[in-house]
């Protein structure tokens, strides 16, 4: 097992270059009614059903360096060719590398929503990263949850722990009144521990959403493999 902000950190050197960060593509996607969008490199997590595979978890051999402003540009082309006005960091976590991140905020300014989908890890880690999100007004988080409980995290991730920092991170993000919703990958059918907690927390009106686990081949036999293909067979 692995320590995420460990993983972090060593990631992080591999596709971070000053404000620089490897990408592997940019395109236009039809999620969230359209919105365009760029395909990071790295993450801190090795969920057993990730769809991006070995682009995320090998970052030396994959995708090149963009400065803040190319990947601003680039997005801003891809919104403009399809007519969106929303635009997002996807494929590998976005919150490493936090300086790039920022900086591409600062470029794409109020012209667009961008959504921010992530882990939360590194944001329940550090509350002054999410205050430094919270002066963005066009930015809304998309937290996905790896389970219900830190047993399911550490089962679906095979890290030792993490699930507290993403429970934090919604946390920081309700006091820092930014929008957020959370997504759920979870093999329970009964979810009731989750839903007591997020009541108790205030956010048992947040937006919540099943996040659709792809049976991509190599999803499929890492599945098989574990013994979980058949938690995500109706997805």
């Amino acid at each position: 097992m692995y320590d995420p902000l460990e993983l972090a950190e060593r990631v992080e050197r591999a596709v971070i270059h000053g404000e620089r960060r490897k990408y592997y593509r940019f395109r236009a996607a039809k999620f969230y009614g359209g919105i365009a969008t760029a395909d990071a490199v790295g993450c801190n997590l090795r969920c057993i059903f990730c769809w991006s595979g070995n682009v995320v978890w090998h970052p030396e051999k994959s995708g090149a360096f963009y400065s803040p402003e190319e990947v601003a540009q680039n997005l801003r082309k891809t919104a403009a060719g399809k007519g969106y006005h929303q635009v997002r960091v996807s494929g590998g976590e976005p919150t490493i590398g936090r300086g790039h991140l920022i900086a591409l905020l600062e470029h794409l300014n109020r012209e667009f929503l961008f959504i921010l989908e992530t882990n939360g890890i590194l944001l329940g880690a550090d509350r002054t990263y999410v205050e430094e999100l919270s002066a963005f007004p066009n930015i809304h988080v998309r937290v996905c949850l790896k389970g219900c409980t830190a047993e399911e995290f550490s089962r679906l991730t095979g890290a030792r722990s993490g699930f507290e920092y993403q429970m934090k991170s919604l946390e920081y993000l309700r006091d820092m009144h930014v929008s957020f919703n959370v997504a759920l990958v979870s093999m329970k059918k009964e979810k009731g521990e989750l839903f007591s907690r997020l009541l108790d927390m205030g956010l048992g009106n947040i937006m919540m959403e099943e996040e659709r686990i792809m049976l991509y081949p190599s999803v499929r036999r890492r599945l098989e493999q574990a013994g979980m293909l058949e938690y995500f067979m109706d997805e």
